[in-house]
């Protein structure tokens, strides 16, 4: 017998819930797979460094995490980042070249029908 795993975090909960409620009300697909991805178990949740967003991304682009975004590396160009959490140390980066955090709670009330944006796992 398979034994289900559940999320134990309730503001994680609500967050998969959220977005996927915004899929179906929206047609904006993108949430419906960041859901899925938010599912996963927190072993295998994207954690990227700040390098990894400089390398591929361009200036003035949005860049979704699904997961934690770390402070690893340098960033030389202002970019949008929408993750579910931020080291303190990424955050700061990201903030001095000119950049913006925001968590995907906020992007998805404020914008949930976002169109140009680029997931980096």
């Amino acid at each position: 017998m398979v034994r289900k795993i559940t999320k134990t975090n309730p503001n994680l909960i609500k967050l998969i819930r959220n977005l996927r409620k915004k899929s179906s009300q929206e047609g904006a697909a993108i949430w419906k797979d960041v859901a899925r991805r938010l599912e996963r178990p927190t072993r295998n949740r994207a954690a990227v460094n700040i390098s990894k967003i400089n390398r591929h991304s361009d200036e003035d682009e949005t860049v979704l995490v699904p997961g934690k975004v770390l402070g690893s590396g340098n960033l030389d160009h202002r970019v949008q980042v929408v993750a579910l959490s931020f080291s303190q140390t990424a955050r700061d980066k990201i903030e001095r070249a000119g950049g913006e955090c925001l968590t995907l709670g906020k992007i998805v009330e404020e914008n949930p029908a976002i169109k140009n944006i680029k997931i980096i796992e």
